[in-house]
């Protein structure tokens, strides 16, 4: 487990250990730990780490720690977040399938995003974006899907682990495509991505903000981005709907949620500190400087976008046919 901790005050004031009205107003008065729940060195602890300074300015200075706690696609950081007293000093950087994926993949779900989460600020989306090892020969999706066709079961494709965004995609790419590739889930991105980097495996769909750069540098081919439109940072890639497969989308959102019942008046100081942090030009430039876009809404429009996400997961979820044992 990783800890980073951003210093901005000396003095704190004392520790309380429940929530009142009182506490609310004068919030916060201790650390804040927002809880990644994957290891480090992907964009989902990139956005915290960057934010994290701003946020402690923000909020009288009280250090904001960033605790990476992975394993079971986000599930333990998620139930270490649900499971915490409701006073806004424990938050969440969610994802897509943290809070709209998991509990449809897994057989016996162990948390429920609905009810065991106040939503705070969707950070910033990313769509995927399928990439290859140089040596794949195929320099289209229609060159790949002829590749797969041709030995069954040869290609592989790495993910973030089960029911990780990189999962769904290539597991809906075969049910469009018809084609039979071997899936190889790792724990979290960027290990999944050294071995594709490697040559161990062929290729993976994963955040665009993940393979952004080394696509660019062409240690990563290519191949299509899975959203309607094309990228600017890799303007020559195609959009899914230009390289034939129209309904292969598949993105990712990053967002952060507090325990159920977490006060109002503390949410929406929350909210304020993170969106302010999104906003400042030279986070917003480094964000956007990764494929990212910035979304920094309001904590119900973040709630009802959740709820429409997970419908629609719910959906892509059936019709890969993606389950996991628990």
């Amino acid at each position: 487990m990783k800890l980073t901790i951003f210093v901005v005050a000396a003095l704190l004031s004392p520790l309380s250990l429940a929530v009142s009205g009182a506490e609310a107003n004068g919030f916060p008065e201790k650390p804040i730990t927002i809880v990644v729940p994957f290891p480090a060195g992907s964009t989902s602890d990139s956005i915290p780490r960057l934010l994290g300074p701003l946020i402690s300015k923000s909020l009288n200075g009280v250090p904001v720690i960033i605790e990476n706690r992975g394993g079971a696609n986000g599930t333990i950081g998620a139930v270490r977040v649900a499971s915490a007293p409701p006073d806004g000093y424990t938050i969440l950087l969610g994802t897509t399938g943290v809070l709209a994926i998991n509990q449809w993949i897994y057989e016996k779900p162990v948390y429920n995003p609905a009810k065991d989460f106040t939503p705070i600020a969707n950070a910033a989306s990313t769509p995927n974006m399928i990439v290859v090892d140089p040596s794949v020969k195929a320099n289209t999706l229609k060159e790949l899907v002829a590749l797969a066709k041709a030995e069954p079961g040869k290609l592989t494709f790495a993910s973030a682990g089960n029911g990780s965004t990189s999962h769904l995609c290539g597991e809906t790419l075969k049910v469009l495509e018809g084609v039979d590739i071997t899936h190889i889930p790792y724990q979290g991105p960027a290990p999944a991505i050294q071995d594709v980097l490697g040559g161990r495996v062929n290729m993976i769909c994963d955040n665009f903000s993940n393979v952004v750069q080394q696509a660019q540098s062409g240690a990563l081919k290519p191949i299509m981005v899975t959203a309607p439109e094309r990228k600017k940072e890799l303007p020559n890639v195609p959009s899914s709907s230009e390289a034939g497969t129209p309904d292969l989308l598949a993105g990712i959102w990053y967002g952060f949620v507090a325990p159920a019942a977490t006060p109002k008046d503390i949410v929406e100081k929350l909210n304020k500190a993170i969106v302010d942090a999104l906003h400042d030009p030279t986070v917003k430039s480094r964000l956007e400087g990764l494929g990212l876009t910035v979304i920094a809404d309001k904590p119900e429009e973040f709630g009802a976008f959740i709820q429409k996400e997970s419908a629609r997961m719910e959906n892509i979820v059936t019709r890969a046919k993606a389950k996991i044992s628990n």
